[in-house]
C-alpha cells in the first residue's frame, strides 16, 4: 500500500530532522568527554573527586531516562526532544564557563539529567519512524550520531591544539547547533499523540475517508498502552537490557582504555596511541551507514550475531596483539562489530512491545548508562590486579554472550521472516 505523497514527504522530512538531532547530540557529547582533563584543570577538581563527577553524569542520565517514561505519557517524545536538546547544549556551555566546583557540579548534573531524556526521546522517535517506514532505518540515525562524534572530537582536538578556553571552544558550536536543532524539530514526526489529541482526531476521522493511516494506527496502539492493555514485562525486556549493557561495556572499554593499552601494553608512541579511538569511531560510522541494508537483506538476528562475533574477534585480536598495528586492526574490528548492536537493540524493543515502545525504550536506555558505569572501572581494576591483556577477555566474553540472546531481536517481527522487510503502510525512500 502506497501512502499519499504528502505523508511520504512528511516522513522523509521527519527522518532528516531526527538525523540532525542525533548528529548534534554526538558532537556535543564528544566535546564533553574528550575535554574532561581540561574541565578538571579549569575547576581544580582533584583526581580523587573526578570519578565522582564522572559517575554522577550517567547515574543522573538514568534518572532522566526513567523520568522520560512518565513524561511521554503526557507529552509527545518530539516535544521532550525539542526542549531537552537545547538544555544539553547550554549545560555543555555552562560546564566550560564557570570557575567554582559547585558550578561544575550543577552544569554536569543538568547535562546528565537532560541527556537521559534526550537519548530516550531520540530513540523513541527513531523506533516509531522505523515502524512507519516498515524497514530498518535505525542504524542510519546512529550513523549520524557517530558522524557528530567524529566532528566533536575533531573540534576538541583543534581547541586543544590552539589552546582555546572551553568557553571559547563551546560557545560558537552552541550558538550554531541550538538554533539548528530547534529549526529541525519543526519536522519531527510522532507516530502517536497524547490521549486528548487522539480523541479529537478520532472524532474528525468519522467524517474522513481512509482515516486509518499508519499514523492513526500508531496513535491507537500507544493509547491502548496508556490504558494498560499491553504491559512492558521486564522478563521479556531483560535480554535486550543485558545486550545493551554488554555493548556499552565494550564501547566504554575502547573509549577509556584504547590509548593507554596501545601505549603501555603495545609500546606505541604517544601520538599513535590517540589513533585507535578515531579508527573505532570511523568504523562505527561506516558500519552504521551500511548496516540498515544488511538488516533488510539478512534480518536483525543475523546482523546482531555477526556483529557480536566480529566484536569478540576484535577484543581477542587486541588481547593477543604483538604490536601496535596489530592492536589497531583489533580496534577496527571492534568498531565494525559493536556499531550494529545498540541501534538494533532499541529497534527490537519497539518490535517486542509495539503498543508500549516508548516505555520499553525508556527502560532499556538506562542500561546504556549501566554499561558505561561498569565497563571502565571493571577493565581498570582487572588490568591493575592481573593484566590489561587478560582484562580484554572480559568484554570479549560479554559481547559473545549476546549470541545467547540474539533470538530476542526477532520476536514479534514476522515481517522480517526470511531476512527481508516489507513496507506495511508507506512506500518511502
Amino acid at each position: 500500500m502506497t501512502a499519499p505523497a504528502d505523508s511520504v514527504a512528511r516522513l522523509r522530512h521527519g527522518r532528516l530532522a531526527l538525523a540532525v538531532g542525533f548528529f548534534v547530540q554526538g558532537a556535543v557529547f564528544a566535546l564533553l568527554v574528550t575535554r574532561i582533563p581540561a574541565i578538571q584543570d579549569q575547576y581544580g577538581i582533584s583526581d580523587g573527586l573526578l570519578p565522582v563527577f564522572l559517575a554522577a553524569v550517567p547515574i543522573l542520565a538514568g534518572v532522566g531516562s526513567l523520568g522520560t517514561e512518565r513524561l511521554v505519557a503526557r507529552a509527545r517524545p518530539s516535544v521532550v526532544l525539542r526542549w531537552a536538546q537545547p538544555v544539553v547544549c547550554l549545560a555543555l556551555l555552562a560546564a566550560g564557563s564557570g570557575d567554582a566546583v559547585w558550578e561544575a557540579a550543577a552544569a554536569l548534573g543538568l547535562f546528565g539529567l537532560a541527556v537521559g531524556a534526550l537519548d530516550a526521546a531520540m530513540n523513541m522517535l527513531g523506533v516509531s519512524l522505523q515502524r512507519a517506514y516498515g524497514r530498518s532505518i535505525m542504524l542510519g540515525f546512529h550513523a549520524a550520531y557517530s558522524l557528530g562524534g567524529i566532528v566533536g572530537a575533531s573540534l576538541a582536538w583543534a581547541g586543544a591544539h590552539w589552546h582555546l578556553s572551553l568557553a571559547v571552544l563551546y560557545a560558537p558550536l552552541v550558538a550554531v547547533v541550538v538554533p539548528a536543532a530547534l529549526v529541525a524539530s519543526r519536522w519531527y514526526v510522532d507516530q502517536r499523540r497524547p490521549e486528548s489529541e487522539s480523541r479529537e482526531s478520532r472524532k474528525g476521522c468519522e467524517s474522513r475517508k481512509g482515516c486509518e493511516s499508519h499514523e492513526n494506527r500508531g496513535r491507537g496502539s500507544e493509547a491502548a498502552a496508556r490504558k494498560g492493555s499491553p504491559a512492558v514485562a521486564m522478563r521479556l525486556l531483560l535480554p535486550l537490557c543485558l545486550v545493551m549493557a554488554f555493548a556499552y561495556i565494550g564501547d566504554s572499554t575502547v573509549s577509556n582504555w584504547s590509548a593507554k593499552y596501545l601505549q603501555d601494553v603495545l609500546h606505541s608512541s604517544e601520538q599513535l596511541s590517540t589513533v585507535p579511538y578515531n579508527v573505532y569511531m570511523v568504523m562505527t560510522l561506516l558500519g552504521r551507514a551500511v548496516g540498515d541494508r544488511g538488516v533488510r537483506r539478512f534480518g536483525p538476528v543475523a546482523v546482531v550475531r555477526a556483529g557480536a562475533v566480529v566484536a569478540a574477534c576484535g577484543f581477542g585480536a587486541v588481547a593477543v596483539a604483538p604490536g601496535a598495528w596489530a592492536g589497531m586492526l583489533g580496534f577496527t574490528a571492534l568498531g565494525l562489530g559493536l556499531c550494529v548492536i545498540v541501534p538494533q537493540t532499541f529497534a527490537a524493543a519497539g518490535r517486542l512491545f509495539p503498543g508500549a515502545s516508548d516505555i520499553a525504550i525508556a527502560r532499556l536506555n538506562i542500561f546504556n548508562y549501566v554499561g558505561f558505569l561498569i565497563g571502565s572501572p571493571l577493565v581498570g581494576a582487572l588490568g591493575e590486579a592481573w593484566s590489561y591483556r587478560g582484562a580484554m577477555a572480559v568484554p570479549m566474553l560479554l559481547v559473545l554472550a549476546t549470541l545467547f540472546y540474539a533470538h530476542s531481536f526477532g520476536s514479534a517481527a514476522d515481517r522480517y521472516r526470511g531476512g527481508h522487510e516489507r513496507p506495511r503502510t508507506v512506500d518511502v525512500g
